[in-house]
């Protein structure tokens, strides 16, 4: 899974993030509030750890921007023992869960688990489509080159990849994939099409999502 960890204090983040690795995750790291918006919207995440005390912009800011840019991924704010308001605010603006600092590894683990339910139906195989591939057991797109995708971005690009050149309703899409987060809307689905189209041109595949917002989409190749 794909994570984006920011955090200010580098020696926090680098013991944290060494432990995410061990554990199978992959993880982005951010320093400050700014650096953190710009990683979320150019990349999708399965989770995001946000600590609230970080310069540039604070993580309730992020997380309420983000929120009002439709972008659903579950959030874990890092607070201190003295933020019991900003706690509160944070939950408010669509957070999911949070932890105090100084906290246990295990914990954390458990918390981002508790988050990041992972589906189970995959059956371990690969999906093909022209020049593209999605290797199901690692979440794996690749063509002349490899990117790993986030779980969302998985599921959606696999269910187009099944339905290839067929035309799919916005709202299709978001039951197949959004179904258990009924904030979820057009916006968000528009989001992640334009996640995947950028990745399946970072990997030089001729294939790409065709589609306008709010009305429906389809994988195609250029070939």
């Amino acid at each position: 899974m794909k994570l984006l960890f920011a955090e200010d204090t580098h020696d926090l983040s680098r013991a944290v993030c060494a432990v995410l690795a061990h554990e199978g995750y992959e993880v982005d790291t951010a320093f400050d509030g700014e650096e953190a918006a710009d990683l979320i919207h150019k990349n999708g995440y399965d989770a995001i750890v946000l600590d609230i005390m970080m310069p540039k912009k604070n993580g309730i800011e992020v997380l309420k921007e983000l929120r009002e840019s439709n972008i659903v991924t579950p959030v874990l704010l890092l607070t201190a023992k003295s933020e019991i308001d900003d706690r509160v605010t944070g939950l408010d603006a669509g957070a999911d869960d949070y932890l105090t600092k100084p906290f246990a590894m295990k914990e954390l683990l458990a918390r981002l688990r508790a988050m990041t339910r992972r589906r189970t139906q995959y059956q371990g195989g690969d999906l093909t489509y022209k020049d593209l591939m999605l290797k199901e057991t690692n979440f794996e797109l690749s063509s002349e080159n490899s990117v790993r995708l986030s779980i969302k971005e998985f599921e959606l690009l696999r269910t187009l990849l099944m339905n290839a050149e067929r035309a799919l309703s916005s709202s299709y899409l978001l039951e197949q994939i959004w179904n258990e987060e009924p904030e979820a809307s057009e916006d968000t689905l528009w989001l992640y099409i334009s996640y995947l189209n950028r990745k399946l041109s970072a990997v030089a595949s001729s294939v790409k999502i065709l589609g306008s917002r709010g009305e429906s989409y389809q994988l195609v190749s250029e070939e």
